[in-house]
């Protein structure tokens, strides 16, 4: 019996690609026979021939374009003041009728429309400037690494110095004027806005009180609080207080403002127990008047203790000391209580003799 072994198949090795597509490496030959007829390095292609304008080469195009250009400008200007105009002419609550939008605020569309095309005008004479009068020249920069070179760097200061020269702006003096204008005129509605937006400009509504104001030509008489009835000098006996309010304080425009402000408490002291000689030269033989108003956070000064002569707050227990200028003697409050200077009218009865010397009441912006 004879074995038969089979021959043995030849080994076939596959040797695959990197980047074919059916691992026999078919995708790398087309690649590689498209790019046969590339070239190495392709040629520079140039620039196309430059078009010279109008005003390269003649004086009255230049001149043309100067003048629009400072049109533009011109333009600009003249809605920038009618912005201006608006803002102050136009009543806030004036309406206008616009074909699309119905009824519009009459101020808000003027003020939209005047900074809009103040704007455009801006931005039409810098690219008519651009495109007609500055140099037109194309250059051609071959690349270079990121950093300059030394005599490139160097160079940056003469550009800058020859820029005045390219864009014409030393040759065109009206453009130079008409844009600064434009520019400068421009910035005042965005600080007009700005300012306007505050609200009223301060006053001095907290740095004066009723007292300074006369009343028909007259010192405003002090009034008890609340019946609203005149003291006479002969009313005040010796260690009595009186809450007291200005003349007239319910007749202004706003009673409960004045009131926190010029809010006051009369006292007669043994006028030999008085330190301060201005508090003696500010009241009356021993009669003295100051504010009710804690000089801490605000509250209401009323408690007066005759045997000591001290005035306590409530709030927060600051002590101020009646014979010494209200000086503080406890608590927080950091600040003396204003006097208020009295006299006596031809009627014998006491009246605010003008204006406390410093604002009242808690900390003040201009106090240290």
């Amino acid at each position: 019996m004879t074995e038969h072994t089979p021959d043995k198949e030849p080994s076939v090795t596959h040797e695959v690609v990197p980047g074919s597509a059916d691992g026999h490496g078919h995708g790398t030959a087309v690649a590689a026979h498209e790019h046969a007829d590339l070239p190495e390095q392709f040629e520079n292609p140039g620039l196309p021939p430059h078009i010279h304008r109008h005003g390269d080469s003649d004086e009255k195009a230049a001149r043309r374009s100067e003048l629009q250009v400072v049109t533009m400008f011109g333009l600009s200007m003249l809605f920038t003041i009618l912005f201006i105009v608006s803002y102050f002419a136009i009543d806030e609550d004036a309406t206008v009728t616009l074909p699309l939008s119905g009824k519009v605020a009459a101020l808000h569309t003027a003020l939209g429309v005047t900074l809009g095309l103040s704007i455009l005008f801006i931005g039409l004479g810098a690219v008519h400037w651009a495109k007609t009068l500055m140099s037109d020249e194309e250059v051609v920069e071959e690349r270079h690494p990121l950093r300059s070179d030394d005599e490139t760097r160097a160079s940056v200061a003469a550009m800058m110095a020859e820029a005045g020269q390219t864009t014409q702006i030393l040759r065109r003096p009206l453009i130079k004027m008409s844009l600064g204008g434009a520019l400068g005129l421009f910035a005042l509605p965005l600080g007009l806005q700005l300012l306007g937006s505050f609200g009223p400009m301060p006053r001095q509504d907290l740095e004066k009180t009723l007292w300074g104001v006369k009343l028909n030509g007259q010192n405003r008489r002090l009034m008890r609080d609340p019946d609203g009835t005149a003291i006479r000098l002969s009313d005040v006996t010796l260690g009595s207080v009186f809450h007291v309010l200005p003349e007239g304080i319910n007749d202004t425009e706003h009673p409960l403002n004045e009131k926190v402000k010029a809010s006051v408490i009369l006292v007669s002291l043994d006028e030999n127990k008085i330190k301060s000689q201005k508090q003696r030269d500010w009241g009356i033989g021993g009669v003295v008047a100051y504010s009710k108003i804690c000089t801490h956070v605000g509250c209401p000064v009323g408690l007066y203790e005759q045997q000591t002569h001290h005035l306590l707050c409530p709030c927060h227990q600051s002590t101020f000391d009646m014979t010494d200028d209200c000086k503080v003697i406890f608590g927080p409050a950091k600040r003396p209580l204003p006097q208020l200077k009295i006299s006596v009218d031809d009627e014998g009865y006491l009246v605010g003799d003008g204006d406390f010397a410093e604002p009242v009441g808690p900390s003040f912006w201009e106090r240290a």
